[in-house]
């Protein structure tokens, strides 16, 4: 029997708004330099680049969630988006949501910076944002059975396994992309998700605080 997909209006204006926002900077040749007056620049962070006329730093990692290379960037954040958005919005309601995937988007930059905080390419992408959207589903939706370990709850073992499943994920598509002219944001991924799967569990205990 097909799985029914929700509604999830939260999550669809978002994707809209992303695709809009790539679409008006692609049509306008514009994308080299949104990418440096718009991405999330680690350099900026430590003080040694400044962006003339860009986007404030500390809003960064919010409109470099607008950004992205090419369709196919976009179009891959937007399909994971929309899937597990829907799914997550219904568990979780959209203005959690909305919350969730702003501070997924900012522990992402912030993964990115810990990483490498001297680099002076700007990272764009939506990508960080959706990896916490994605590590919310997981956690909020896996039906695989896990028990607890010794003094971890199966809660927390649940935990431990996704994020050691997503960061060997990572880790491969990081070693695929080595000497390549587009590299992935594997940090951003990371801390995007760790956010979603630390996050899924007391936003939905909060949504039903009073129930």
């Amino acid at each position: 029997m097909p799985v029914k997909m929700p509604p999830g209006p939260v999550t669809v204006a978002i994707a809209g708004a992303t695709f809009v926002a790539w679409a008006i900077v692609a049509l306008l040749g514009l994308g080299p330099m949104a990418a440096v007056a718009g991405g999330f620049i680690p350099a900026r962070l430590s003080d040694l680049v400044e962006v003339g006329g860009g986007v404030p730093l500390v809003l960064t990692p919010l409109s470099a969630t607008l950004l992205h290379a090419n369709l196919l960037h976009v179009g891959f954040n937007l399909l994971m988006l929309v899937f597990c958005g829907r799914f997550v919005e219904q568990a979780i309601g959209g203005r959690l949501l909305a919350l969730l995937y702003v501070v997924s988007a900012y522990v992402g930059a912030l993964a990115q910076y810990a990483l490498d905080p001297t680099s002076a390419v700007p990272m764009i992408g939506a990508s960080g944002a959706v990896s916490g959207v994605v590590g919310a589903y997981a956690l909020l939706y896996s039906r695989q059975q896990v028990r607890a370990i010794g003094p971890l709850s199966a809660h927390a073992v649940r935990l431990l396994w996704l994020a050691a499943a997503w960061i060997v994920i990572q880790s491969m598509i990081e070693l695929a992309s080595f000497g390549t002219a587009q590299r992935v944001a594997v940090a951003a991924h990371v801390g995007g998700f760790l956010a979603g799967l630390l996050l899924a569990r007391p936003l939905l205990l909060f949504r039903y605080r009073n129930a």
